[in-house]
């Protein structure tokens, strides 16, 4: 019995330690550089709140589309501030989602939360990056309906929920030096995305620069700056909204 005892307060143990490592681990996330925190504060074009998640809109008029972002795998949200104000000042709803642990694989239905707050918008939006993207891949996968398009910043669809044969018009946006969603990885996940999807590839873009977090191991440099890739992405989504008015 002793020796049992022990046994059992040795694998009690493991499962205390495995599990504070774990939450070292997703609780330490990328943090916003200088320009995200900027961008979350209001100006005279865009109005800025938080409420479960952050709400970036346009100071004038109602908008009628809004856009989920949901970040990328231990990446604070708040890496995204940037380019979510400058959709907000072109007149678009945009809110920046949390994750619990830091991970979206753990929140992805988080967009009903800010559809269901939200009832002036008639038409979403959502996107995400890296594991962000994967996830509001899978939230349209299992919401079908929910949302008229779908934006993949270097992110693909899991295998197991093919969206080839859905009516979401797509967006996906890659860099060409992305380390991490390597282009081989966005050309076999095609397949998986309805045959009419945009496809954008960032000449000199890298994985890091999607958001405001700084570099990231495993991604190779770039050749083009941050603002540069922002830029391009930016306008890219301009026009796929654009394109789902007509």
């Amino acid at each position: 019995m002793k020796l049992i005892w022990k046994i059992l307060i040795t694998l009690s143990a493991l499962v205390v330690l495995l599990i504070a490592g774990f939450s070292i681990w997703a609780y330490t996330p990328a943090r916003p550089m200088a320009e995200a925190v900027v961008a979350l504060q209001p100006d005279a074009f865009v109005n800025v709140s938080s409420d479960g998640w952050v709400t970036f809109s346009p100071s004038k008029g109602t908008p009628e589309t809004g856009i989920i972002l949901y970040p990328g795998g231990r990446v604070n949200y708040r890496a995204y501030a940037p380019i979510a104000h400058k959709l907000a000042a072109e007149g678009y709803l945009v809110a920046l989602v949390p994750m619990p642990f830091n991970l979206a694989v753990f929140g992805s239905e988080k967009a009903d939360e800010v559809i269901d707050a939200n009832p002036e918008i008639n038409n979403w939006v959502i996107g995400g990056h890296s594991l962000g993207g994967a996830m509001a891949a899978s939230y349209v996968y299992n919401n079908p309906g929910a949302v008229e398009g779908l934006v993949l910043l270097a992110a693909y669809p899991a295998g197991s929920q093919s969206l080839a044969n859905s009516d979401v018009k797509v967006l996906s946006i890659s860099g060409t030096l992305d380390g991490l969603a390597t282009p081989e990885k966005i050309s076999a996940g095609v397949p998986l995305l309805p045959i009419n999807t945009f496809f954008e590839d960032i000449k000199g873009g890298n994985h890091a620069q999607f958001g405001w977090y700084g570099s990231q191991a495993g991604d190779s440099p770039a050749e083009i700056s941050r603002e540069e890739q922002q830029n391009i992405v930016l306008l890219r989504i301009i026009s796929f909204l654009d394109s789902l008015k007509n």
